[in-house]
């Protein structure tokens, strides 16, 4: 029994061997080569200038109010002119052209001078009075009624000694 017991070990020690270790290789994808997208330009329109001209023109004697405008455009050039009453009484005139090259300019002008008059106030106020003051509480107190007094009743007889 003993040779078939170390015959059972030397076996289970022969078939407990390790394989010997081969990494496998990492597979080999080539980056695929793109072609860019074909590039198609936004198609371009050419706009027809398109000239306009307005003018208004507002004078409410009610309100105070009083401003005009008015513009003329070729298309490519803008001008135009606007005149506005100020708050201090000047009116403000302003003549400008404008166009794609030169942007904005405009050249101003003011008729009249700038008034403001000394502010006189239409009441005269009252002097200050202080309130007279009479301390008081807040509310109204409940008035006060004493409870009923009542003699206590023993439960029990008293004991005699």
């Amino acid at each position: 029994m003993k040779v078939f017991l170390v015959a059972a070990v030397l076996a289970v020690a022969a078939a407990d061997s390790p394989a010997p270790y081969h990494p496998t290789p990492a597979p080999y994808h080539p980056t695929p080569a793109y072609k860019p997208a074909p590039y198609h330009p936004q198609t371009q329109y050419k706009e027809e200038a398109r000239p306009f001209a307005f003018e208004y023109a507002v004078n409410d004697h009610y309100t105070g109010t009083n401003f005009a405008r008015n513009e003329q455009s070729d298309g490519h050039n803008v001008q135009g002119y606007y005149s506005v009453v100020l708050p201090d009484g000047r009116t403000q005139h302003v003549k400008y052209t404008a166009d794609h090259y030169g942007g904005y300019n405009a050249e101003v002008t003011y008729d009249g001078e700038a008034a403001y008059p000394e502010q006189h106030s239409a009441y005269k106020p009252a002097p200050y009075k202080p309130a007279p003051y009479h301390p008081a509480p807040a509310y109204k107190p409940a008035p006060y009624h004493p409870a009923p007094a009542y003699k206590p009743t023993p439960a029990y007889k008293p004991a005699h000694y």
